[in-house]
């Protein structure tokens, strides 16, 4: 695990990761205090759920993703993929490897969000405090899943295409699974098209993973049958994306 211990070793040096602590760990509260919120009590604790798990997206889309993407065409233009090419450490390996060291710090802040929501923005009600700790594990699990290739495909499109397209492209990958689909989808309903239909039913519907409504509006926990089947479709574009990334990677810059 050297690659590991160097690209983490790098990212913990670089501190941006600080940055991104702080913000899941202090704005879910500050926030909250410096909006309408104030008024009215009962708002405060939704206005902190939104706050939480709005902060740590935007902190893994941004930092997450260009960090990915920067580790990656690091590790071809300066020559480090070559060298541990030659002490043994494959290319699958390396992509692992760096993947595994961004990954690390990222899932962190997933968890301090959800324990955030849990502590700071549970309901007091005892039964619907269990489904509350549920639903929070069941939303940083699909976060998760979900962000956890699009980290691998950031440092193998980096590698090959440059750090700012590695960024890029996953990046907009996200923003249109996200948002861009639910826009799609408005226009379908509106006027059908097959073409646009078949663009739609094969996107990647990341907004299915976000769950903040859910916890919003204290919907309760996702009944375990839809828990698991989008779990199973989140882990099937993460399969297609380990495929592209390992295709994508390369340890070094072509001559």
């Amino acid at each position: 695990m050297r690659l590991f211990r160097l690209t983490f070793a790098t990212i913990l040096e670089r501190k941006a990761w600080a940055i991104c602590a702080f913000a899941v760990a202090v704005l879910p509260f500050a926030l909250p205090m410096i909006s309408s919120a104030t008024e009215k009590p009962i708002l405060v604790q939704p206005a902190r759920i939104q706050a939480a798990w709005g902060t740590l997206w935007v902190c893994a889309l941004i930092w997450g993703l260009f960090t990915a993407a920067r580790e990656g065409e690091t590790n071809a233009k300066t020559g480090v993929g070559e060298y541990f090419l030659t002490t043994g450490l494959s290319a699958t390996r390396q992509l692992f490897e760096i993947w595994l060291a961004v990954f690390s710090f990222v899932a962190p802040l997933a968890i301090l969000a959800a324990a955030i929501c849990h502590f700071a923005a549970g309901p007091a009600n005892a039964a619907e405090r269990s489904m509350w700790l549920v639903l929070n594990v069941q939303y940083t699990v699909l976060f998760l899943i979900v962000i956890a290739p699009l980290l691998a495909l950031a440092t193998a499109i980096a590698s090959r295409f440059g750090g700012i397209t590695g960024f890029a492209v996953t990046l907009f990958i996200m923003l249109y699974g996200l948002y861009g689909v639910g826009y799609l989808d408005n226009m379908l309903k509106l006027e059908q098209n097959p073409i646009l239909h078949g663009f739609w039913l094969f996107s990647p519907h990341y907004h299915l993973a976000d769950l903040t409504q859910r916890l919003y509006f204290k919907s309760g926990a996702l009944p375990g049958p839809a828990f698991w089947n989008m779990s199973l479709y989140f882990t099937g574009i993460l399969a297609v994306y380990v495929g592209l990334s390992r295709l994508c990677f390369r340890t070094r810059v072509s001559a």
